[in-house]
This record gives C-alpha cells, sequence and structure tokens, in this order.
C-alpha cells in the first residue's frame, strides 16, 4: 500500500477484509438481547463481568454472520474453506473485543450506555484483528486505515442507528 496517498483500492480492501467483523459488530445489536454472556456473574468491584449489553444470542448470530459473510468472499475467491475460516475468526473476534470493551468499561466504573472514547470504536476491531492474527497478519498502515475508516464507519454507523430508534444514544 502507498502510503504517501490513500487510494481507493486501499480503502475498498480494507473494509472488504473486516466487512466479517464490520457486520457481526452490528448483528450484536440487531439480533442481541436474551442471556447476559456473563450469566449475571458480579465480581468483588460489585459491577458486572461484562454486563447486559453482550448477549449469547448476539454472540451467536454475529459469529454466524461472520461465517457467512467469510463464506461469500471466499466463495467469489475460490476458496470458501478459508473465507469461512477467516470470517468467523474476523466474526468471533470483533465480539469477543466488544465483549473485553465492556469488561474494561465496567472495570473503569462506566455504566453501560455510557461513552468511552476510542475504546467503544476499536475494541471490536482489536479483538478481530487479535483472533485472525494466526491466519493472517496485515502490514501496520492497513491496520492504521482499518483504524481510520472504523473510527468514521461506527460513528455513522450509531448516528444512524440512534436516528431510527435501534439506539438510546448517538454515540
Amino acid at each position: 500500500m502507498n502510503t504517501d496517498i490513500i487510494n481507493i483500492i486501499d480503502v475498498l480492501y480494507v473494509i472488504y477484509f473486516m466487512l466479517p467483523a464490520y457486520m457481526a459488530n452490528i448483528s450484536g445489536l440487531v439480533f442481541g438481547g436474551g442471556r447476559a454472556l456473563d450469566m449475571g456473574i458480579t465480581l468483588s468491584d460489585g459491577r458486572r463481568l461484562i454486563g447486559d449489553g453482550v448477549t449469547w444470542r448476539g454472540t451467536a448470530a454475529g459469529t454466524l454472520i461472520g461465517l457467512l459473510v467469510g463464506s461469500i468472499q471466499g466463495l467469489l475467491s475460490g476458496s470458501v474453506i478459508t473465507g469461512a475460516i477467516t470470517g468467523i475468526l474476523l466474526g468471533f473476534g470483533a465480539l469477543m473485543g466488544d465483549a473485553a470493551g465492556s469488561f474494561i468499561k465496567r472495570r473503569l466504573r462506566i455504566d453501560r450506555g455510557r461513552p468511552a472514547p476510542i475504546l467503544d470504536q476499536l475494541d471490536f476491531v482489536a479483538g478481530a484483528l487479535i483472533l485472525v492474527s494466526p491466519l493472517r497478519v496485515l502490514p501496520v498502515d492497513q491496520i492504521i486505515l482499518i483504524i481510520l475508516i472504523t473510527l468514521v464507519l461506527h460513528l455513522s454507523a450509531n448516528i444512524i442507528a440512534y436516528l431510527i430508534g435501534m439506539k438510546d444514544v448517538w454515540y
């Protein structure tokens, strides 16, 4: 990737690569609800392990969406197995990154739905990239581009979800 100029090909490539993670992350909101992933566990600090925002149903749905998107990408590229594995790793990784972000927010005494700038936008990216790293390690310039694009996409998606009534806050 040319580090002097970000071109549209670079942007499209990283969005395409991260699509299973992006779609898995959105799926948690759309298909979530039900029993919390942390099963209601409260730690010695009096706060929940993760909280009600991360659910079994959202995690399962998001992982399946990541698998589906990755499989379609694999079909398009000629390797469904590689696409499926990449999709699962990115999708599940995104959801585990989001759960880790919720864990950190609880330890920092930040309540569910309250903002934690940068953490809220990038926890799922970190989880996805960490989980997919045994299969694929991206160059630093692509990771930086993913971070920049994700900040814009995440904020835009949250504003839209707020405007259509899917979220209570715009961030």
